[in-house]
């Protein structure tokens, strides 16, 4: 199918992160322009795949998972592929090479700190993850030490020791998590260092990254998505727009600075205070955040028959339920910009829409996530009753 890739990874094998890591990179944006063709050619075209002028090195969220080898050594990695077994990981192509120094530095500091990493099977240990955050435009970095137990020992000379090797770190905030789980971060944190955030700029609007915001990890990329959807979405400055599953309201804040109103709603409290907060970091009064359900949201507007000219859609992988699209389909919005990180679940989105009234017109594919299997679409749905089938 290709040459090999000149990238080359000592863990590739163990992994399982970089699926096409063996394709060069061309073959890999045709491969997966190809499957994203091939699922929805019964609903639109698509008309270009949007890739990386540099693919490498572009996750600016890094997480490493911290423990020990057989031998007793403290290592630090990733999980491999289905299993909690800690794949030791000394630079990876995906992830951002400072962020990667940082981990380094934290594993060479925990002997001569004496602290203890965690041990998942006998409950006993002090540091179990360590996530860093790097601001694309900023260069701002938050370390995010999540410990099993909220005591450190000499956490302010931790601090320091890790800043004079690193001194480009804006902020380390303590995160505990004391459950056998799973999840990575816990529900309790301490700032140690800094104001406990970091900012970046995304199509020209300032955000802050707390250690649970949402954020793009490839922000480069995530531009590049907003762009075309702000391009299909045609905003002249005269429409209301809805931001379905709008999270910490990123897109819906883009689409302010070109729309009469926009409205974003979300369902997790803490994404909707983080987007009333971004807001008015960005000096946006044309829109207004909401706490709820976005199905059961576009129902009551339609009931009270309030019109909406553009709605932005970003679903999960599982895609939309149908309880929204028929919500959607009530409040029947002159276009549609459905963002999809799953190409499959798109294509039984639409295969809905369009039996009730919507058409795609446009479509693009982007590659957020090279190396990867991963794919994310952008596709322009306009109302047409022509196209409703009985």
């Amino acid at each position: 199918m290709s040459q090999k890739n000149t990238f080359a990874c000592p863990v590739y094998k163990k992994c399982g992160g970089c699926q096409l890591l063996n394709m060069e990179y061309q073959a890999q944006l045709n491969f997966k322009r190809g499957q994203v063709a091939k699922l929805l050619k019964s609903y639109g075209k698509i008309e270009e795949m949007i890739g990386m002028e540099q693919p490498a090195h572009y996750r600016h969220k890094v997480h490493a998972v911290f423990g020990r080898d057989k031998k007793g050594n403290i290592v630090s990695g990733i999980y491999k592929e289905g299993t909690h077994q800690i794949v030791s990981v000394e630079e990876c192509l995906l992830e951002n090479e400072k962020a990667d120094a940082i981990i380094q530095t934290i594993r060479k500091l925990l002997k001569s700190f004496k602290i203890k990493t965690y041990d998942e099977d006998t409950g006993y240990g002090l540091l179990r993850h360590v996530l860093v955050r790097v601001g694309y435009q900023t260069g701002q970095i938050m370390v995010v030490l999540v410990l099993g137990s909220p005591i450190m020992p000499s956490k302010n000379n931790f601090v320091k020791a890790l800043r004079r090797e690193h001194p480009e770190i804006t902020t380390v905030v303590v995160n505990v998590n004391e459950k056998r789980t799973s999840m990575v971060l816990g529900d309790k944190e301490q700032v140690i260092y800094g104001p406990g955030y970091i900012e970046d700029e995304l199509c020209g609007m300032t955000f802050k990254i707390s250690p649970k915001s949402f954020y793009q990890v490839n922000p480069g990329m995530a531009q590049k998505l907003y762009e075309k959807a702000m391009k299909y979405a045609g905003i002249s400055g005269r429409e209301t727009v809805l931001d379905a599953y709008c999270g910490t309201g990123t897109i819906g804040m883009v689409a302010a600075a070109k729309s009469k109103k926009v409205i974003g709603v979300e369902l997790n409290k803490d994404a909707v205070k983080d987007a009333i907060t971004g807001a008015k970091k960005n000096k946006l009064s044309n829109i207004r955040f909401y706490q709820a359900d976005a199905g059961e949201f576009m129902e009551k507007m339609a009931e009270s028959k309030e019109k909406v000219d553009v709605v932005f859609m970003d679903p999960p992988r599982s895609g939309s339920s149908e309880k929204f699209l028929t919500s959607l389909v009530k409040l029947k919005p002159e276009k549609v910009i459905y963002i999809s990180c799953n190409p499959e679940t798109l294509a039984r989105d639409l295969d809905f829409l369009c039996k009730k009234g919507y058409q795609m017109k446009k479509g693009a594919a982007v590659d957020m996530f090279p190396f990867t299997d991963e794919i994310e679409v952008v596709v322009q749905l306009r109302w047409s009753c022509k196209s409703v089938k009985k």
